[in-house]
Parts: C-alpha cells; sequence; structure tokens
C-alpha cells in the first residue's frame, strides 16, 4: 500500500465521521443504511459495514434495537480535578472534585478480601493479605461520573478508628487526615493515567456502552516507603477529563 492510502472502509467512515463533527450529521440523526452508504461510495456491504462498525467502536454512534443506527449526542466534557500540590480534605468527592461548584453526592460499601497478586504488588503485601475493599460510586447532579475502588492494609489500619474508610469518628475524610489519625503521615502519592474500554459491569453503572473508552487512574498514597492505600478511579473518557494542578518547583 502506498503512503497516504487507505482501504476504502477507512475512507468512508472517515468521511461519514468528518461530516457528524462539521454538523452534517447533527446529533440524533439517522446514520445512513449499508444500502444507502453502498451506493453513495460505490462500495460493497462489506465495506459499508465495516465502515459503520468503526464508526460505533468510536462512539459516535449507536444502534437502536429496530430503528437503526444514530450519532450519538457528545457532551461537553466535564473535568474531574486533581490535586498534586495541596492536602485535601473534607471526603472522597470532594478531593476527587477539589474545586468544582458541583453538587456532588457518593455511595459506598466496604468489605474485608484477599489481596489480589496486582493490588498487593502496589500496596507491597504478600499476595492474598487481608485488605479493607471500599467501592464508591460518585454522582454529578445526581449523574453518574466516575467508579472508585480502593484497596488498604488490614495490618496497618486493622483494629484501629479509621479501618472503615466511610464509618468510625473521620468517616468520610480523606486518606491523609484519617492515617494522620493513626499517626502515619502521608507525604507523597503517585498517579498513574491509562486509557482501556469499559467493562460491561463499569458502563452498566455510569452509563454507555461497554467497550467505550474509559480513563483509569491508579493512585497509591504514601508515607515515606509505606503504601498506605492504593485505589484504580474509573472515568468515562467521553464525558470527563483529568485535570491536573501540579507545582512547579
Amino acid at each position: 500500500m502506498a503512503f497516504g492510502e487507505q482501504p476504502a472502509y477507512l475512507r468512508v467512515a472517515g468521511d461519514l465521521r468528518q461530516k457528524i463533527f462539521d454538523g452534517v450529521l447533527p446529533p440524533h440523526s439517522r446514520l445512513p443504511s449499508q444500502a444507502k452508504i453502498r451506493a453513495q461510495y460505490g462500495v460493497s456491504d462489506t465495506v459499508a459495514l465495516e465502515a459503520r462498525k468503526i464508526l460505533m467502536a468510536e462512539g459516535l454512534v449507536e444502534g437502536r434495537s429496530g430503528s437503526g443506527t444514530y450519532v450519538r449526542e457528545m457532551p461537553e466534557p466535564a473535568r474531574v480535578l486533581r490535586a498534586g500540590n495541596r492536602v485535601l480534605g473534607g471526603g472522597p468527592f470532594r478531593q476527587e472534585q477539589a474545586d468544582e461548584q458541583v453538587k456532588g453526592s457518593w455511595e459506598s460499601c466496604s468489605e474485608q478480601q484477599e489481596a489480589a497478586p496486582a493490588v498487593a504488588a502496589r500496596l507491597r503485601i504478600e499476595p492474598g493479605g487481608q485488605v479493607m475493599c471500599t467501592r464508591y460510586v460518585y454522582r454529578t447532579d445526581g449523574e453518574p461520573a466516575m467508579l472508585s475502588t480502593s484497596w488498604e492494609p488490614l495490618s496497618l489500619t486493622g483494629r484501629t478508628p479509621v479501618m472503615l474508610p466511610e464509618e468510625g469518628p473521620l468517616a468520610g475524610q480523606g486518606v491523609v487526615e484519617r492515617m494522620a489519625a493513626i499517626d502515619v503521615v502521608v507525604d507523597n502519592v503517585l498517579e498513574e493515567v491509562a486509557a482501556r474500554p469499559g467493562r460491561a459491569d463499569e458502563m452498566a453503572v455510569l452509563g454507555g456502552v461497554a467497550g467505550h473508552c474509559v480513563l483509569v487512574i491508579a493512585r497509591t498514597f504514601c508515607a515515606g516507603g509505606l503504601a498506605v492505600e492504593t485505589a484504580d478511579v474509573v472515568i468515562p473518557a467521553d464525558r470527563f477529563r483529568a485535570v491536573y494542578h501540579l507545582p512547579v518547583r
């Protein structure tokens, strides 16, 4: 294939994509049928089908049972603020939405479990070690915006007032405040940001279609070399973007 050439299905998908971006195919409008694509572009049924599949995989269109395929309305991404230059308190949601004037709420549940190998590696404990796992669903103005699953080693927090993040005297406080209550000084946090397809169970809560892109922020709070909490934060990439405030040194 010569440089600059593209297979027919990519050219068709690219033209339809541009029409969506330009508003020629506005949100909620019906995507041309496979037969119309075939006739308009002079391609085979296979090419037309593959072009439609690409747009669906990119999250630009969605199928409606018994009706056809329609252009999705793409919301203006909201911001999820991450703070790298200050200690935040006042609860998990306010940690994630530090400066946003939003009506936020969350629900959570905690359970003791054995640490899976990947979690154990992040916490620097033995696989199978006991951890407190807490799952959160965060909502902005009543709409699900973010999932978070955190793990804390019970070798550190077990039999202390902060063993349960959402119960006890420091319920709802941030990791820094809760650890300070048991004389553990958190002094650094590591975040790794990646993108991947959203799992079916995640998208069932967040809204959307399994396979649509999500941001995953793997976060670990540390006190020196001691990992005190690690978490996976999952954000729908088509609706939110992560914004960082970082110090200049």
